[in-house]
């Protein structure tokens, strides 16, 4: 059987060291090394995301891999890709470090120099270890690694980090109902509010509790057991992981801590909403870059607008998330206004969210004051927004994203509100409409009369001009000329003609109708054209 190995190194002369020496094993495959942990996760997701048979069996991890650290990286991929046997490569032959690889879930650590025998040694037994585990999953395995966009990642939940691109954008305010609306389609979630100084999850909440993230800190090795003591059960069923009280100890939390409370999570929850800020810490950009989608939110306006490219081109530049892995969703959004969700994504490179959250301070006004955002009113645009965007995230079942556990009502209501406003606005565009129709209508018309008046004068005359000719006054022609040329609702129309010099000279004046041919409105056009007289009578 075919080994297929996946190098995940940062250091370009160990890459092809390994590389080389790697082809060399009997049966393996080696693909083109990963320069950083950010392609290797972005890699093993997608390759998942298309079926198990699809991921590499040995995963060989260089010490020196960036930018998360060795260590933690495995760890994050032992709870993600189960099926995956990752190995550590090393300068490092302490006891100390062996142990702490096996605890992070190392298959095993091969050191430098590099030999030949210790490599196919270690490869030969992650494979194996791979080849149970994928005979293990079994029927489970399209459950697990099939889901596609928004499913929850394989050996674990589905983790969403909500962040704002500036203060006041209603980023809290997101990743609560985002929970809430999780939790009410039958997934077990959790909030973790990582907006370490300001945090305001337990305000919305209306919690007091003492613990908080901050008491992991001093922990080394965060389990989903030791986690969980710190953990709220809030009266909704979703489990709070709150920020200190106290701003100050928010420096407490490392990217260690937040990176193995995330994982921690992850292992016992089936959905993780990390509240991240709107300030980049090394705690936010951990999450950030471990969660499965990061949402960003923006107001309609320009500065809004202005923070969140900032945002997008940092992470971008930290190599934490991809403009295009990350979603656009717009707060507090009106009829009108200028700045929509596709010009926020061509302005961010991100993508927007088909979801937008309308401005309705009214419905909010209430239940933030009261700390009782859970029980915001069902019927309410804002939470029917909220929850319709936790379904196009995958976080509910497409049905249950209008209205929690029974399915749809409220995305169904939306729609109909929607129609309903539209209808209304055009009602009141009605009047508006016709008067601007009847005036195009009025000039079309006037125009025509006038169109109509010239041709008549036209012809009058030369009609008048051959009668001259002939020894007649030429007005009882002039007239009958003008009038056969004139539609039946014109036909009251004035015509004359009369010499002047050498030229016949046809008059035709008629009344302009309002609307209607036939009505009259007072208003008149004056036509007039000239022909050369002949004849006798001709100068």
């Amino acid at each position: 059987m075919t080994t297929r190995i996946l190098p995940a190194v940062g250091d370009m002369d160990a890459a092809r060291a390994l590389t080389g020496l790697a082809a060399q094993l009997p049966d393996a495959e080696p693909a083109a090394p990963v320069p950083d942990s950010t392609a290797l996760l972005d890699t093993l997701a997608r390759l998942a995301a298309e079926s198990l048979d699809e991921l590499p069996e040995v995963v060989l991890v260089h010490e020196r891999i960036a930018p998360v650290p060795a260590l933690d990286l495995i760890r994050d991929l032992v709870l993600r890709f189960p099926a995956v046997g990752v190995v550590l490569v090393t300068a490092d032959t302490s006891p100390a470090l062996l142990t702490a690889a096996m605890d992070s879930g190392a298959r095993g650590i091969v050191t430098f120099p590099l030999a030949y025998d210790a490599l196919a040694e270690r490869v030969q037994a992650a494979s194996a270890w791979s080849a149970g585990m994928r005979r293990h999953l079994g029927s489970s395995a399209v459950e697990l690694y099939g889901g596609g966009p928004g499913a929850a990642v394989p050996g674990g939940g589905q983790v969403v980090a909500v962040a704002g691109a500036k203060g006041g954008v209603g980023t809290t305010l997101a990743a609560v109902q985002l929970a809430l609306a999780a939790q009410a389609s039958g997934r077990s979630t959790a909030l973790l509010d990582l907006d370490l100084q300001s945090g305001d999850v337990a305000s919305y909440l209306d919690v007091q509790f003492r613990r908080s993230v901050a008491d992991l800190a001093s922990i080394s090795d965060i389990s989903p057991r030791v986690v969980q003591d710190a953990v709220y059960a809030h009266e909704s069923g979703v489990g709070l992981l709150l920020a200190p009280a106290d701003g100050e100890r928010g420096e407490e939390i490392t990217d260690r801590v937040a990176r193995q409370t995330v994982n921690a999570l992850r292992g016992r929850y089936d959905v993780v909403v990390v509240d991240c800020g709107t300030y980049v810490t090394s705690a936010t950009a951990t999450a950030i870059e471990m969660a499965d989608q990061a949402v960003l939110l923006v107001t309609p306006d320009v500065v809004a607008v202005r923070a969140a490219k900032r945002m997008v081109r940092l992470w971008d530049r930290l190599q934490i998330r991809k403009a295009e892995e990350t979603v656009t969703v717009v707060n507090r959004a009106a009829r009108g206004t200028e700045i929509q969700p596709s010009l926020v994504a061509r302005v961010t490179g991100a993508r927007a969210a088909r979801a937008t959250v309308p401005d309705a301070p009214k419905e909010l006004q209430a239940p933030v004051d009261a700390g009782r955002l859970q029980d915001l009113d069902s019927k309410s645009t804002v939470k029917q927004a909220l929850w319709g965007l936790a379904g196009e995230l995958g976080l509910v079942e497409p049905e249950s994203a209008g209205h929690g556990r029974k399915g749809g009502r409220g995305t169904r209501r939306l729609g109909k509100s929607d129609r309903g406003a539209v209808t209304l606005e055009f009602a009141g565009m009605f009047p508006l409409v016709l008067a601007v129709m009847g005036i195009l209508w009025q000039c079309a018309l006037y125009g025509y009369t006038y169109s109509l008046a010239g041709n008549a004068a036209d012809e009058a005359a030369r009609a008048a001009t051959a009668a001259y000719a002939m020894g007649d006054d030429g007005q009882g022609a002039c007239e009958a000329a003008g009038k056969e040329h004139l539609p039946g609702a014109w036909q009251d129309a004035e015509i004359s003609c009369a010499p002047a010099g050498d030229v016949v000279e046809a008059t035709v004046r008629v009344d302009v109708p309002l609307f209607f041919p036939g009505v009259e409105t007072g208003w008149r056009v004056d036509a007039k054209a000239g022909a050369a007289r002949e004849g006798e009578d001709s100068p």
